[in-house]
């Protein structure tokens, strides 16, 4: 039998939550991300676990043996018990009654199997005993091993049920979905059907899936099949994807950036398609504009700082599908490290007021021209000359 066998279940303080749910014979399982990804290696962020306990004798036990309990989603079947500053999210083995395409109607299930019919797909339907036991109710851990994306039974039925589960789809391609394999056909022939439904989520769903997909390693992938689908015209009107698998190549491994991949994807007024925040907003806006810009690498480094000009560059470089300078990184070095050598008070009181404005731009202007070379004696010399 396949076991998980990795620090965070055998910790003390997990140990603990678990041992508190099963005495006297109730059953809790690790279930969803932390088993997929202890399965595939990749790193754990959060423990989810299915009981058969119902939530408010989740919350008496847990009170009992000293652990906080908090009702996060109390009515869903869904109780949050720390232990140890550690969260663990405890839900009731629940089923689906009702769908309307944005969100469920729940009843408390009797077993792991209903509870993994109600899931998206079979990598995420996988279970794994206190004791590490891997337990498969509808078949995951064959698709998980192939990485295989594939929708639990009738991919149409599971898509109406919450129309976001389409870019859930992309995204989990993007993550865990063996590129080389590429896409289940049965999925995809689901979503083309199904794509009325993407007006039904709200802005907020669908920016948050976005931002979750772009900062997968290598989302182009995806984002082509969404395009051939018209999965992306629906959720990013105006979008342009050339640019995507470009920009990944260039990036070289390093630190995915969603912003930076969102600004080469474009689109018609992106802060409220996707209900982005001020800021995020405000920095796609940025490297677009640089990147569509002639600034050079030295000069935006100067003004923005060398990780935006690296981001814009790199941008640039993909929009334009020209290689990127060999000299990027001293070019950024240099502007980075430059500091305008001229002052206000150096051309007062000859100047005030916008004249002062301008004149100090014009000096900074061909300070950096000057490849950040002229002192500051000679650029007042030239401006009194």
């Amino acid at each position: 039998m396949m076991k998980i066998d990795q620090p965070w279940i055998a910790a003390a303080p997990t140990r603990a939550v678990c041992d508190t749910m099963t005495f006297g014979g109730a059953e809790i399982y690790f279930v969803g991300g932390c088993v997929r990804n202890a399965l595939l290696n990749v790193a754990v962020s959060d423990l989810d676990l299915a009981t058969s306990l119902l939530p408010q004798e989740v919350v008496e036990r847990a009170e009992r043996a000293g652990l906080k309990a908090v009702p996060t989603g109390i009515d869903h079947g869904t109780v949050t018990v720390v232990s140890g500053g550690i969260a663990h999210e405890i839900t009731t083995f629940r089923k689906d009654i009702a769908t309307d395409g944005r969100r469920a109607v729940v009843a408390f299930a009797q077993s792991i199997t209903e509870d993994a019919r109600r899931r998206d797909f079979t990598m995420n339907a996988l279970y794994a005993r206190p004791t590490g036991e891997v337990v498969d109710p509808i078949g995951g851990l064959t698709d998980l091993q192939a990485r295989k994306v594939r929708f639990i039974g009738e991919a149409r039925n599971r898509i109406r049920e919450d129309y976001l589960r389409i870019l859930r789809y992309f995204r989990f391609h993007s993550w865990y979905g063996d590129p080389e394999a590429g896409f289940d056909p049965e999925a995809l022939a689901a979503i083309a059907d199904t794509l009325d439904g993407l007006e039904q989520i709200s802005r907020e769903r669908v920016g948050a899936e976005i931002i979750k997909l772009l900062a997968a390693p290598d989302p182009a992938p995806s984002v082509a099949a969404m395009r051939q689908l018209g999965v992306l015209r629906h959720v990013l009107p105006g979008a342009d994807d050339r640019a995507l698998a470009p920009l990944v190549h260039l990036e070289g491994g390093m630190e995915p950036q969603a912003e930076l991949r969102l600004a080469a994807l474009g689109g018609e007024n992106l802060r409220d398609q996707l209900r982005l925040s001020r800021a995020m907003a405000a920095r796609v806006d940025l490297l677009r504009d640089l990147a569509v810009g002639t600034g050079p690498a030295a000069e935006l480094a100067y003004r923005h700082g060398s990780e935006v000009a690296r981001w814009a560059m790199i941008l640039r470089a993909a929009l334009l599908e020209t290689p990127l300078s060999p000299n990027l990184e001293t070019e950024i070095s240099t502007g980075s490290a430059s500091h305008f050598p001229v002052v206000a008070k150096d051309l007062m009181p000859e100047l005030s007021g916008p004249e002062l404005g301008q004149a100090l731009k014009a000096l900074e202007t061909q300070w950096i021209a000057s490849g950040f070379v002229l002192t500051r004696e000679d650029l007042l010399s030239s401006f009194r000359a």
